[in-house]
This record gives C-alpha cells, sequence and structure tokens, in this order.
C-alpha cells in the first residue's frame, strides 16, 4: 500500500500507507491468524496437575483460557476488518492522486490533507475519538456477548480448568423449547415482564395524563405549586425512594405496623413474600416514580394545543368529555406516541424497581435462578452473577433484543406520528 501516494511525491502519506500494512502484516503473522485459527476451538488444553517424573512430584500446567481466546479471536476479526477499511482508503486515495496527475492539477502535500481534515473535514477528525470507544467499549463487548451465546460457558465450563466450546443453536433450543427447568422458567418470566411492561406504562400514562388535566384545569390555584411536589419524587434518586419503599413494605415494616395499631389487620400483610401480592405491589410503587414524568410532557404539550380548537368545538356544542375525547387525548396521544413506545421497552428492561423493591422474590422452587417477580432482565443478571451461567444470560439477552427491537419498528411504523407526521400542524 501507499505506492501510488510515494511515486506521485506523498512520501509522509505513502509511508503511513506502507507502515500500516506491514504492522498487520507483522501482527496477522505473529498473531491475528493464530488467534483465528484458536477460534474455532476455543482451546483444548485444560489447567491441571501432572506428575514430574524428574522432579517426583505434581506440577501445575497451564492451560488454554476460552474466555481469552475468545476475546482474542473477536478482536483479531476487528483488526482484519479495519485493515480492509484502510486498504479501501488507500485505493481510492491512489485513484484520486492518479486523476489529479492526469489532469495536470496540484497534488495535495501532506500539510495539504492535515488542513483538510481541520476545514472540509473536520466532521470525521471530531467523530475520530468518539468512534474509537464506541468500538472498544460498546461493539466489541457487544459481539463478545453474542458470540458467548453460541458456547456453552457456563458453572461448570469455567477456563482454564474447564474449557467450554461452540455449541451453536443448542441454547436457544435449550431455554425455549427444551422442558428443561429453565425452559419452565422462561415462559412464566417472559410472560410476567409483558404484563409489568402493559401496567408499568399504561397505568404510568394515565395517569400522569389525569394528573397533568388536574392540575391545569381552570380554577385550579398555584399549579406551579402542585406540580413541585409532585416533581420533589423525580428530584429523590430513585434507589432511595425504592429501598426506603422496600423497607416499609416488610411484614413488621412500618406500613404493616400503622395498619396493625388502626385495627385495620390482624396479620401482616405479604406485600413482598407472596407472589401476587408482590407484583401489584411493585406496580402500585412504580406509579410514585413514573407517573410524574408524564405528568410534567402532558403538561407542557396541553399549554401548546391551540386554543382556537377547543374555541371550535364549543361553538359546535361539544361539552369537556367529548373535547377530552375528540382533542385532548389524540393530540397528546399523537405527539406522546414514541414516548410510549420507548417508555414501554425501558419497562420490560426496567432493573432497578424489581431489583431494589423485591429482589427478584418471593423465590420459587419451580424456578431456575429466579423468583416470582424476576423480569428477563434481573433473572439475566443473577444467571451472571450468582450462578454463573453466562451462556444462557448472553442467550436471553439476544432475545430480549430480539423482541424489544420487533415490537419498537413495527409499533413506531405503525403510529401516526411516523406516518402523518403534520397531523395536527
Amino acid at each position: 500500500m501507499g505506492a501510488s501516494n510515494l511515486r506521485r511525491g506523498q512520501i509522509v502519506k505513502g509511508l503511513l500507507f506502507l507502515l500500516s500494512e506491514l504492522a498487520f502484516l507483522f501482527y496477522a503473522v505473529t498473531t491475528g491468524f493464530q488467534a483465528l485459527k484458536d477460534m474455532r476451538t476455543l482451546g483444548t488444553q485444560t489447567q491441571g496437575w501432572v506428575f514430574d517424573e524428574t522432579l517426583g512430584i505434581d506440577v501445575l500446567t497451564q492451560g488454554d483460557n476460552s474466555m481469552l481466546i475468545l476475546l482474542w479471536g473477536v478482536l483479531a476479526i476487528f483488526v482484519f476488518g479495519f485493515f480492509l477499511i484502510l486498504w479501501k482508503s488507500n485505493l481510492k486515495s491512489a485513484l484520486e492522486v492518479q486523476k489529479l496527475s492526469e489532469n495536470g492539477k496540484k497534488i495535495p502535500s501532506f500539510k495539504d490533507d492535515v488542513m483538510a481534515h481541520f476545514d472540509s473535514k473536520l466532521n470525521r477528525t471530531m467523530l475520530a475519538l468518539p468512534m474509537v470507544g464506541i468500538i472498544a467499549f460498546t461493539v466489541l463487548p457487544l459481539v463478545y456477548m453474542i458470540l458467548v451465546a453460541f458456547t456453552n460457558y457456563d458453572h461448570a465450563h469455567q477456563p482454564p480448568g474447564n474449557l467450554f466450546t461452540w455449541v451453536g443453536l443448542a441454547n436457544f433450543k435449550t431455554i425455549l423449547a427444551s422442558g428443561s427447568a429453565i425452559s419452565k422458567t422462561f415462559w412464566p418470566v417472559l410472560g410476567w415482564t409483558i404484563v409489568w411492561a402493559v401496567f408499568a406504562t399504561g397505568l404510568n400514562y394515565i395517569g400522569g395524563i389525569l394528573l397533568a388535566l388536574l392540575i391545569n384545569r381552570k380554577g385550579v390555584k398555584f399549579k406551579g405549586f402542585w406540580r413541585t411536589i409532585f416533581v420533589l419524587s423525580i428530584a429523590i434518586p430513585s434507589f432511595v425512594s425504592l429501598l426506603i419503599m422496600k423497607t416499609m413494605l416488610q411484614p413488621d415494616g412500618a406500613i404493616n405496623v400503622l395498619l396493625k395499631e388502626w385495627g385495620l389487620i390482624s396479620k401482616s400483610i405479604p406485600f413482598l413474600t407472596n407472589a401476587l401480592a408482590a407484583k401489584i405491589t411493585i406496580i402500585v410503587v412504580n406509579l410514585w416514580i413514573g407517573i410524574p414524568y408524564t405528568m410534567l410532557i402532558t403538561s407542557g404539550i396541553l399549554m401548546n394545543i391551540p386554543a382556537d380548537l377547543y374555541e371550535a368545538a364549543k361553538v359546535d356544542g361539544a361539552n369537556a368529555k367529548v373535547i377530552f375525547r375528540k382533542i385532548t387525548f389524540p393530540y397528546v396521544l399523537f405527539v406522546t406516541t414514541p414516548y410510549l413506545i420507548t417508555q414501554f421497552i425501558g419497562n420490560i428492561n426496567n432493573f432497578n424497581v424489581i431489583y431494589l423493591l423485591s429482589g427478584g422474590g418471593p423465590s420459587s422452587l419451580d424456578y431456575y435462578q429466579a423468583g416470582k417477580t424476576d423480569l428477563l432482565v434481573t433473572w439475566l443478571y443473577k444467571l451472571t452473577a450468582s450462578s454463573k451461567d453466562y451462556s444462557y444470560a448472553s442467550t436471553i439477552g439476544i432475545l430480549v433484543f430480539i423482541l424489544s427491537a420487533t415490537f419498537s419498528l413495527l409499533t413506531f411504523r405503525k403510529t401516526s406520528a411516523y406516518n402523518n407526521e403534520e397531523g395536527f400542524q
């Protein structure tokens, strides 16, 4: 690479291309090809004790590490991909200087190229470092996680003592249709995840709209004061509120103690120890956190609904219910549909509320490493942090992504906010 640039006087640029090629060839020969080769098996030699006849004792032999082999293999794929991009850039540069030379135009020097990256190509310069960060800290780990889903990397295969290997789609079959304990856990957890997302999103949305309508009604004084009161739940970090609520909802917590003292109950209500009660409690507590967000958004929308729409409706004899059904709610829904979709997906992946409030409990012997209130995302966390079933956790992560992405794309494309952007303008 760089021969065309060197031939036409672009010495520095040509040398950079040449050095890049030499560096890649050195990496490929010394490390890259071997990393890709090892990636096929993910290691063959396990770590263990072997008797050394010379020393007369057992010595520890170092084995392969499947985790590192997979990591170096993924890194090698990225390096080879980067070199292909660089090689394409070299061909493009060679073609450009050839055309300039044939047309008798000035060939830019290295200084001209550098200055161009701070002028006409400034966007590339500014995006270079963020792109490196995204690839290194987001894309590469994501690819690694996806590949783990196609291995048997679990508590029984912990390198270097026990290697893991490729198993294809076996993990997906085990989780979805094997009849095993993990498969019998997946479907109830998925069902509760969807139920939770529907109720958490729908109730927060409806509650926020009703609260905004109540505060924005004519005749209500100190509107700013009432908004501030409800926004306080946003100002307080949610994990603080959830941990306090968890303490208050215990069998001997403040709520049960007060209810007993008032004579309303004789024994403690199992807010978090009974499966059904825990699910209802979680949904209700989540209203405290979610409603104020919708209230703020809806308040802003209500203030921007054209007044002439209301005036025309009143002239036609419409009452308050008709105005809400025909004007207010359709307008609010039109504007907030993207927000509603993202909130639904966010609730599918809502880790904090479940983990901090109930911890996924109450526990169940029928479930594999999951409790009755665990969502897919909290179950995924337990599979990695507690039982070290990384392959199953990665598989569930992929399934959650497929579910979320499919729902988001299909739903958003059918909304009026997407198909009729100027509908209320």
